[in-house]
């Protein structure tokens, strides 16, 4: 099983740029998608450009073409649940959850901690609720975390790591401790743990032609529970696909 990750930052807009070719070539049965922007009924009237595939899509209550996640997948899941359960974090679509017999898969937008850090306390929050959540699943089946974490782990994970540190959103002890914490409660970064001093990233800013300098962050991940781990064939980021800020990331799944 092929399961990839893409925030697309705008699923309306990426359908004008190339989306149905790239989700052709990728192959993936299982396709997270973060940041759709796009209701549940706009997210379904797309991606009937890509009739293989089932749709699962999760919008944001508070305001309207912001945030949302989906699922894509070929084979149907046993169930389809949203969010997390908790009226402060379930406003803005961020959490798309498919289970199979084997285990769960989740699709999440971490929230960003904004300018200035502004959102920094409230991203902690949001840290301990979605560990919390991802336990609770642990508990009964191990769990794929796929999704944009905003935050960048490690040095070896951004391109300027000491210009950024504590003073960008992404990139501050605070975060990377939540992050810590998520690795310690039983989950691995499939990516770093198969290529522990590859530099690569899945996230540009479009600013100052970031993407063509390769001045980026790795902040996309897929998290397995450690159980799971045995089953991970291959981990892959694929910046050869356009068309958003953010590039593909997945795993190749053992059956």
């Amino acid at each position: 099983m092929k399961v990839i990750s893409w925030n697309v930052n705008g699923l309306r807009a990426m359908m004008k740029k190339g989306f149905v070719a790239a989700v052709d070539a990728m192959q993936a049965d299982v396709l997270c998608l973060q940041e759709t922007k796009a209701g549940e009924e706009e997210v379904q009237e797309v991606c009937k450009a890509i009739p293989a595939y089932q749709v699962f899509a999760n919008a944001s209550k508070a305001k309207k073409g912001y945030s949302g996640t989906a699922i894509l997948c070929r084979q149907e899941p046993i169930a389809v649940t949203f969010d997390i359960g908790l009226e402060e974090h379930d406003l803005e679509g961020r959490v798309t959850t498919a289970e199979y017999r084997d285990f769960f898969i989740v699709s999440v937008y971490v929230p960003n901690s904004g300018e200035e850090l502004v959102r920094l306390d409230y991203r902690e929050r949001w840290n301990k609720a979605f560990q919390d959540y991802l336990l609770w699943l642990n508990r009964r089946k191990p769990v794929l975390a796929c999704g944009d974490f905003n935050v960048a782990h490690e040095p070896i994970d951004l391109a300027r790591p000491a210009e950024n540190y504590n003073r960008s959103a992404g990139y501050t002890q605070r975060e990377i401790e939540g992050f810590n914490a998520l690795l310690e409660a039983g989950f691995t970064d499939t990516f770093r743990i198969q290529h522990p001093t590859e530099v690569k990233y899945s996230y540009w800013n479009y600013w100052q032609s970031a993407r063509e300098k390769n001045i980026g962050w790795r902040i996309d991940y897929v998290l397995a529970s450690n159980r799971l781990m045995p089953r991970v064939q291959n981990s892959f980021i694929y910046n050869e696909y356009e068309g958003s800020d953010h590039c593909p990331v997945g795993i190749q799944l053992h059956q």
